[in-house]
């Protein structure tokens, strides 16, 4: 099987959430060809695949959207609904596996719809103009206006070819001044705001997936961190949707069975001037933060209620570290409280 590495990302997508993402709910709505592969594969969350071997009816099976050869004037171009409305960072174009069919330009550009999806009368506006791409590469845009918030993408390729991916690095846009100072809402939700930063090891599942909605479709769908062989033990720093007071902590293990954590804890820190990125200085003092869930005893394939007396009261905090120990998986991470 043909593999090219991963570069590294650039700045914009420290911190930032892929907006994008299918799993958290982005979706093709319209292409104007998608005959050689749908525009959904190229929202899928895993790295772009290749097999030399698989072929399909319309031809070669390729792991992304890719129209046919066009044979008269103009270009494609496919219509995304992000997965939540967000500031976006910057792109990724990814041509990943495409060599002879990749479009040799593309661009790509935003709209707002409040309500439903984009119609004849929708206003477009360029984020990023015609730009070369190249072949079985990724090909990374910033955006210069990271202060609007947008819904859908328009990816246009001139005139013809295959996107493996597309990734959009942004941040989730909530109106955190229509929530009430005494309303009760889970400060670690991924469409809240809250993102993972840091953390010790995702060999089987980002952190970032226990901050996503609903309960989980299966073990894929978690935190899960290779066996651990030798001393200490697996963590997460995540950034909160908003500075708050936490007065419930659920932690859930479902279809972790045989791999769940032993025991975990929360600990919180008010940083409100931390930036996204954390070095090694700071994330080993995270692990002197105060703390909010003092560790307990999990179950398998369960939903852990905390709350009243069982929860630390610190004060407000604008992150916490998750701590499993020694290993193990954790299906979803809620943290309900008041924003401060």
């Amino acid at each position: 099987m043909l593999d090219i590495s991963t570069v590294a990302l650039p700045d914009f997508a420290a911190g930032a959430v892929n907006l994008a993402s299918a799993r958290l709910g982005a979706r093709g709505l319209s292409t104007s060809d998608e005959f050689f592969a749908p525009v959904s594969r190229m929202l899928n969350d895993d790295p772009a695949s290749f097999d030399p071997d698989l072929y399909d009816d319309n031809g070669k099976y390729m792991d992304g959207w890719e129209s046919r050869r066009k044979r008269v004037p103009g270009h494609d171009w496919a219509i995304v609904r992000l997965a939540m409305p967000g500031r976006i960072f910057g792109f990724d174009v990814d041509t990943r596996y495409f060599t002879g069919n990749y479009p040799p330009h593309g661009s790509i550009e935003a709209a707002f719809v409040e309500d439903g999806d984009p119609t004849d009368q929708t206003v477009w506006t360029e984020l990023v103009a015609k730009s070369p791409l190249g072949a079985s590469a990724q090909h990374f845009f910033a955006n210069a206006d990271t202060s609007k918030v947008w819904t859908h993408l328009r990816l246009n390729i001139y005139p013809d070819g295959g996107v493996a991916r597309l990734r959009v690095y942004g941040a989730a846009h909530f109106d955190w001044s229509k929530v009430g100072a005494t309303e009760e809402i889970d400060l670690a939700y991924i469409f809240h705001g809250a993102k993972s930063l840091a953390w010790s090891d995702a060999h089987y599942g980002h952190p970032d997936k226990i901050l996503s909605p609903g309960r989980g479709i299966n073990m894929g769908d978690g935190w899960e961190t290779k066996r651990r062989r030798g001393p200490g033990h697996d963590w997460a720093i995540i950034r909160l949707g908003h500075a708050g007071v936490i007065n419930r902590v659920l932690i859930d293990t479902h279809f972790f069975k045989g791999n769940y954590p032993d025991t975990c804890e929360l600990l919180g820190a008010y940083l409100p001037e931390a930036g996204d990125t954390f070095s090694a200085g700071e994330i080993a003092a995270s692990e002197q933060w105060k703390p909010v869930l003092p560790r307990q005893k999990m179950q398998m394939d369960a939903e852990h209620l905390y709350e009243g007396d069982q929860v630390q009261k610190i004060g407000p905090v604008t992150h916490v570290r998750i701590a499993m120990h020694p290993d193990g998986g954790v299906m979803r991470l809620r943290l309900f409280g008041t924003k401060a």
